[in-house]
Parts: C-alpha cells; sequence; structure tokens
C-alpha cells in the first residue's frame, strides 16, 4: 500500500486480521495532510454555543470567517453567538501590537450588546507577536463586571484536540461561581450542540422520566447555568473526546461523577436513558424510562425494519472526530442493514479503537488520523457505497462518486435520540439508494 506512508503504518488496523493495537494520540504526522483542525477551531466549536455570551476572536479576519456560524447549534434565545466579531489584525498591528484595538473592541461591543460574558479567543499571530490578552481581559472585567475570559488557543501549539481542553479551562472558570436551588436528581448535559435542534428531543426525554437537566455544556447554553454546573449531581458526557477534561476537572473540585453516554442509535440512546436511572436507584425513574423506550421501539421498529430490507448488502465508510461516536454509528448502520468496512476518528483512544474492532465485521479497516489520499484509496477498495463524515470528507466522496451523509457540524435534520434514528435511516436511504449514482461509478 504505497499511498500510506510508512510511519502512519501503525495508526491502521483491519479487524479480524491485523489484530495490532492502534498507535493514537499522537501528534499528526509531518506532511500527511491530516483531517483535524487547529487548536483554535477545536476550541471555538466547543464553545460557540453559549448563546448569550460575547465570542471575539482576537486576530486576523480570515480565523473569523473560518468559525463563523461552524455549528448548526440553535438557540432556544438569544442569538449572539452566531455573530462572529474580530479584532481584524493587520501588518501595522502586528508591528505595534493589538492590544489597544483588543480593548477598544471589547468595550463597544459589550456596550452594545450586553453579553452574560465574554470569550476572546487568541490566534497564531497573537501567539507569535505575544498581546498581553489576559491583561486586558482583566482591565474589562473589572471596568464591565461581567466575566471576561482569554481563550489562549493559538492554532500552532496542537491539534484540535488541545483546542478542546483550552475550551474545557475556559469553560471550568465560570463553574461554582453563582449558586442557585437545584433538585437533587439533576444532571448537566455535557458534550452535546444542539445540532439542529437535537438537545431539545433528548430534554424531553428526561423531563418524562422525571430528571432535571441543570445546565447544558455547550449547546443552547447559558452563562448562569454554567456557572451552577456544580450543584448537579452528576455529568452526562456525550461528546468524551471534547469534555472528558471538564467532567474531570468537576469531578477533582467538586465531587462530581460523570458516564459516558452516547445519543445516536437506538441502543445507545436507551442505555443512556436507563444507566441515568440506575445511577439515581431510583425505581419510577427507571419504569419510566422503560416505558419511554417501548413505546418508541414499537413506533420504530417497523419502519426501520424496512430500511433494512431495502439497504442490505449496502456498504458504509465512517471518519468522524470521536471514536465513540463512530460505535454507535457502526450499530445504527446494522440495524438498517448497511455494513460498515472503514472506521476512522481524529481524536480515538485505544480503547474506543478496541471496542471498535470488536463490533466490526471481519476485514473493516480502522484507521486513527487518516487524510485524503488513504480516505480515498480505503474506500474504492472496499467499494463504499456511502460515506459518513464531516465537512471535510465531503469533497473526497464527491469526487470520487459516493453519495456523503453529513454527520458533523453543518447538517439541518437531528440524528440523535429516537427521531434522529428514523432521520437517519431516510437519509442514508435517500443518498444510497439514489439513482443518480449509477452516472458517476465506472461499469
Amino acid at each position: 500500500m504505497t499511498y500510506i506512508l510508512e510511519d502512519r503504518e501503525k495508526q491502521i488496523s483491519t479487524a479480524g486480521i491485523n489484530e495490532r493495537t492502534i498507535d493514537c494520540n499522537k501528534a499528526s504526522l509531518a506532511g500527511s495532510v491530516s483531517q483535524r483542525a487547529c487548536v483554535f477551531c477545536g476550541s471555538r466549536v466547543v464553545l460557540y454555543p453559549i448563546v448569550d455570551a460575547l465570542h471575539l476572536i482576537h486576530g486576523p479576519i480570515g480565523c473569523a470567517a473560518y468559525t463563523w456560524d461552524i455549528r448548526g447549534s440553535l438557540s432556544s434565545g438569544p442569538e449572539l453567538h452566531r455573530l462572529s466579531f474580530s479584532t481584524d489584525l493587520q501588518e501595522r498591528d502586528v508591528i505595534f501590537g493589538g492590544e489597544n484595538k483588543l480593548y477598544d473592541s471589547l468595550t463597544e461591543l459589550i456596550e452594545k450588546h450586553h453579553p452574560k460574558a465574554a470569550f476572546v479567543y487568541t490566534t497564531c499571530i497573537v501567539g507569535v507577536i505575544g498581546d498581553d490578552v489576559e491583561k486586558i481581559c482583566r482591565l474589562v472585567q473589572k471596568e464591565n463586571s461581567i466575566p471576561v475570559i482569554p481563550v489562549q488557543a493559538p492554532g500552532f501549539q496542537g491539534s484540535k484536540k488541545d483546542g478542546y481542553k483550552v475550551a474545557c479551562e475556559s469553560i471550568f472558570k465560570l463553574v461554582g461561581t453563582k449558586s442557585k436551588p437545584t433538585p437533587a436528581k439533576s444532571i448537566n448535559i455535557l458534550g452535546d450542540f444542539n445540532l439542529a435542534g437535537e438537545l431539545w428531543i433528548l430534554l424531553e426525554y428526561y423531563k418524562k422520566m422525571g430528571v432535571h437537566v441543570n445546565a447544558t455544556i455547550t449547546g443552547d447554553g447559558r452563562v448562569d447555568d454554567i456557572c451552577n454546573a456544580h450543584n448537579a449531581a452528576l455529568n452526562v458526557v456525550q461528546c468524551s473526546g471534547s469534555m472528558n477534561y471538564l467532567a474531570q476537572m468537576m469531578k477533582d473540585e467538586y465531587g462530581i461523577p460523570s458516564m459516558r453516554v452516547s445519543y445516536f442509535g437506538i441502543e445507545d440512546m436507551s442505555d443512556a436513558l436507563y444507566d441515568v436511572a440506575r445511577f439515581f436507584k431510583d425505581e419510577d425513574m427507571m419504569e419510566k424510562a422503560r416505558q419511554l423506550v417501548k413505546e418508541e421501539f414499537a413506533r420504530l421498529m417497523p419502519q426501520l425494519t424496512w430500511y433494512k430490507e431495502s439497504l442490505l448488502g449496502k456498504k458504509a465508510a465512517i471518519y468522524v472526530g470521536g471514536a465513540f461516536k463512530a460505535t454507535s454509528l457502526v450499530k445504527a448502520l446494522r440495524l438498517i442493514g448497511v455494513q460498515t468496512v472503514i472506521v476512522g476518528s481524529q481524536t480515538g483512544t485505544t480503547e474506543d479503537y478496541e471496542l471498535i474492532k470488536q463490533l466490526c465485521d471481519q476485514g473493516t479497516i480502522i484507521v486513527d488520523d487518516s487524510n485524503p489520499v488513504e480516505l480515498s484509496h480505503f474506500v474504492k477498495e472496499k467499494k463504499a457505497d456511502i460515506f459518513i463524515g464531516g465537512v471535510k470528507e465531503r469533497p473526497i466522496a464527491h469526487k470520487i462518486g459516493l453519495g456523503f451523509c453529513d454527520h458533523n457540524h453543518e447538517r439541518k435534520e437531528p440524528l440523535a435520540g429516537y427521531e434522529g434514528m428514523i432521520n437517519f435511516a431516510k437519509e442514508i436511504y435517500a443518498t444510497a439508494m439514489s439513482p443518480v449514482w449509477q452516472f458517476t461509478r465506472a461499469k
């Protein structure tokens, strides 16, 4: 396989054939053109859905443009998060410094929009010229009496996963700064970003079970709720890659336990509800969860059976940010008759990949931190019918002449929860069965 760089061979495995442990949790190989994004992008996508906060990017306008409205995160109230503000550093600022520009920008924006808090993101240029962003943030915070939090995320200091950690540290500065009465059976949802309104579906499930959701971090997030997050009894972590670090800090500081869940696919969605009920040791709550699952299964299974009969024999390739999401996708695809032939992620751990090996059929390619050349060859080699990924994988699929399902930031249909499983099946069916592909694939 000449298209695989020699130093990347240990990051690729084949289920049932090559059983070596995948070498992961490492920096991308220079020259491999990784699909990973930068530190700044990682911090931005995590903090962005906090809807009543001001988000100011201290750097060139390109950084702000690249991450403008980057997630399809919906809000039930304020939409300040959807505005992309930048100090628009120019050549003069690089030479003489941009601290005055940052101060003026922050002061003007806070006066105009009255946010509950402000996040100031540093970028590569600021990391090079050495503006004292923390000093400016302290000054503006004192003058305006709101939290002004520096997000130290120059893109060159790592990858997107490092940006997640920076974002968690920034959020943690708010946690515990306010307290309000909180029911005993309350949870924080960490790592759901309310893409296409998915969070609201989950809130309804927990409401039916009698569980109070104290704070959502960060989908449809509110600063005051995050400040009170330390009063919850449990952290439920959906996107473990981005939020495990915050959950660990809250456990160390406030003693709040956490559990990792997935809301994708009916099997993992049901387990997420049952696990919360088990944690609270509440039989009434568990019975409500069982009833909810029973009703949803009765509604969904006839539809999913039809999709399974129609899609049987189709093959899918998966490449997403977090490997835990990938495991849910493998299960969900199997439920509708689709075989997974490629699974990869940008931030998976050794434990994640071992679980994927156990779930997948023999011959499935498992890859960590892949690149466009590898992915293109894998997809052709395995004759996949559909590619499931994010915005960077879409061009790969389309260039090959392959159906694509967006399971990342920009989707407009909710794919979480029971309703999301039906939407997922519909999208896989519509994409894989489209007659257009007969004109794009070589005979």
